[in-house]
């Protein structure tokens, strides 16, 4: 089901060797280090590997072949429709070795930066508009105030920054992965990226999910493989997720010394998607030098990443940043960081009749029967002690908690007061000292 609305235009495939915009001599060595490294004979299986198509890797191959770095095996090749066969010669082996301890990089030829911020245009995130219904069906079973509903929602739909805060297991995590299942559409990735002849990978299995692709048929007059460039890959829109491990050097590009190639940092790679930080305020460094960090981007959607040789660029920056924290942000930031960050929503507690009906859904789903006596002894007895402060992880936590009792004592699942007051003993730990 395809909640989002907007419909992603697709980056065309090239056509011939001019309209990619790569240097020729990368573009060759490439071709030659992918035959080199993969063992490739005939141009579809070449064309598969460097994801181009077939007439632009063929030109490909005859520029070779003028070159003298591939010749014709003057074979037909019975296993791929009477293709003809090329191989490397010596000067070909020699070329694709030395472009190889060059780079290490072969396969998907990458696309150029300037191609790339042009995709990232067609499929910004803030080109989607989300209702409150799309919203709302992508929370699931989540029970939210109306008025949290009214503030999130244009956040969403803004694509801006975002700061949740309040105190810890109301869900800030779980709205956090709403907001991504509200994203509905496809965005395209680029295997790998290329600026000032360096090859930077961007498409990583972990962060992107890729979605299926027809399957080419082969009596088709335009195949499947040519609705789009191929360089790219079709994928549900990124979601990354950060914790109390971010640090400010995951930011930057990571340079592989052996394959003299680029990764590139997190917020690149959810490009298009959503970055969550969760957990702010655990991290090593202090919240204010990690916001500090996103200042640019923030207000001008673009990032500043350096290369090995201390060159800068710039690239794209196409994310909704979600911040999330359980202290206060007058703790953590000062006023001039908190302007960067466009929407600031608190994320309570639910009130009783809230938790009732959250309690009442999970007890559903774990098929433990209500009890009303020990519910009364519950809201009566127990929250009292802590000022009746409720709080969304609660009710999994309780439920939990009874079904192990039950279990434990070999009785079908059953609430009583009695097994209440065990689960609650385990939800909290007394502030006391102890006796070494």
């Amino acid at each position: 089901m395809n909640m989002a609305v907007g419909n992603v235009t697709a980056p065309p495939a090239p056509k011939r060797i001019e309209e990619m915009a790569l240097p020729v001599v990368m573009m060759r060595d490439i071709l030659l280090k992918t035959m080199f490294r993969s063992n490739l004979d005939v141009v579809t299986e070449i064309a598969r590997n460097v994801c181009l198509p077939i007439p632009v890797t063929q030109e490909l191959v005859d520029m070779a072949r003028t070159q003298k770095l591939l010749q014709a095996t003057g074979t037909l090749n019975a296993n791929s429709g009477n293709e003809m066969g090329y191989e490397l010669t010596d000067a070909g082996k020699a070329r694709a070795l030395d472009a190889l301890a060059q780079s290490e990089y072969y396969g998907a030829m990458p696309v150029p930066l300037a191609v790339y911020q042009e995709q990232v245009k067609r499929q910004s995130i803030r080109n989607i508009q989300i209702t409150r219904d799309q919203l709302t069906a992508a929370m699931g079973e989540l029970i939210l105030p109306d008025t949290l509903m009214d503030q999130l929602g244009p956040a969403v739909s803004a694509g801006r920054s975002i700061l949740m805060y309040g105190p810890p297991g109301n869900g800030k995590s779980s709205i956090s992965n709403g907001i991504r299942k509200a994203m509905g559409d496809k965005i395209y990735v680029p295997r790998a990226i290329e600026y000032a002849g360096q090859v930077i990978t961007v498409y990583d299995p972990i962060v992107h999910s890729a979605a299926e692709e027809q399957e080419d048929d082969p009596n088709q007059l335009r195949r499947a493989s040519n609705r789009y460039d191929t360089r790219y890959v079709r994928c549900e829109r990124p979601t990354v997720v950060t914790g109390g491990e971010l640090s400010l050097k995951m930011l930057d590009l990571v340079y592989n010394p052996t394959a003299r190639t680029y990764q590139a940092p997190l917020q690149l790679k959810s490009s298009g998607g959503i970055f969550i930080v969760d957990d702010l305020g655990r991290q090593e460094e202090p919240p204010q030098s990690l916001v500090n960090r996103w200042i640019v981007p923030l207000e001008e959607s673009r990032d500043i990443l350096a290369l090995q040789s201390g060159e800068k660029f710039e690239v794209p920056f196409d994310t909704l940043v979600v911040f999330s924290t359980n202290f206060h942000p007058n703790e953590i930031f000062d006023q001039a960081a908190l302007r960067r960050i466009f929407f600031k929503i608190k994320i309570d507690g639910p009130g009783q009749k809230d938790f009732l009906k959250i309690f009442a859904l999970v007890a559903k789903k774990k098929k433990l029967p209500l009890d009303e006596a020990s519910l009364i002894h519950l809201l009566q007895k127990k929250y009292p002690t802590i000022d009746n402060v409720y709080a969304n992880y609660q009710p999994v936590f309780l439920i939990d908690q009874i079904l192990s009792i039950c279990a434990f004592e070999g009785v079908s699942p059953r609430m009583t007061p009695e097994y209440v007051d065990r689960a609650w003993a385990n939800m909290f730990v007394k502030d006391e000292k102890i006796v070494k």
